[in-house]
C-alpha cells in the first residue's frame, strides 16, 4: 500500500513538472517567437486590449509554473517584472512599453531558467 502511494506521488510530481515546463514552452512559442507575436506588438505599441489580456493571462500561468532550472526567487522576480510592465502597458502608462521590452529580455531569463 505504501509503495503504491509513493509511486503515485512520484508520478504526480513528474506530471506536474512536465506540465509546468509545457506551459512555459507553449507560451514562449505562441507569444514571443512568431514574427507577428503579441509580445513584439506590445513593444511597438500595436497590441490590442484583447491581445494584452491574453498575454497577461499567459504570463500569470507561467508565474505559477516552475522552470526547468534556476532559483525560484529569480523566477518570481522576473515573472513579476514582466507582469507589472504589461499591466503598465494596459493602463497606457508612458513607461510601460520600455519597461516591457526590458522585462522580456530573452537572454536574461533563458541563461538562468531555460533547460534543454
Amino acid at each position: 500500500m505504501k509503495k503504491t502511494a509513493l509511486t503515485l506521488l512520484c508520478l504526480a510530481i513528474g506530471i506536474a513538472s512536465a506540465s509546468a515546463d509545457a506551459i512555459i514552452k507553449q507560451s514562449m512559442k505562441k507569444y514571443h517567437k512568431p514574427d507577428d507575436a503579441i509580445a513584439k506588438k506590445v513593444g511597438k505599441g500595436e497590441a490590442s486590449d484583447a491581445e494584452l489580456a491574453e498575454l497577461l493571462k499567459s504570463y500569470e500561468e507561467m508565474k505559477g509554473a516552475k522552470p526547468s532550472k534556476g532559483d525560484a526567487g529569480s523566477w518570481e522576480e522576473k515573472t513579476a517584472a514582466v507582469i507589472g510592465a504589461l499591466k503598465k502597458v494596459q493602463a497606457k502608462e508612458a513607461a510601460g512599453p520600455a519597461e516591457f521590452k526590458k522585462a522580456i529580455d530573452c537572454k536574461a531569463c533563458h541563461s538562468v531558467h531555460k533547460g534543454k
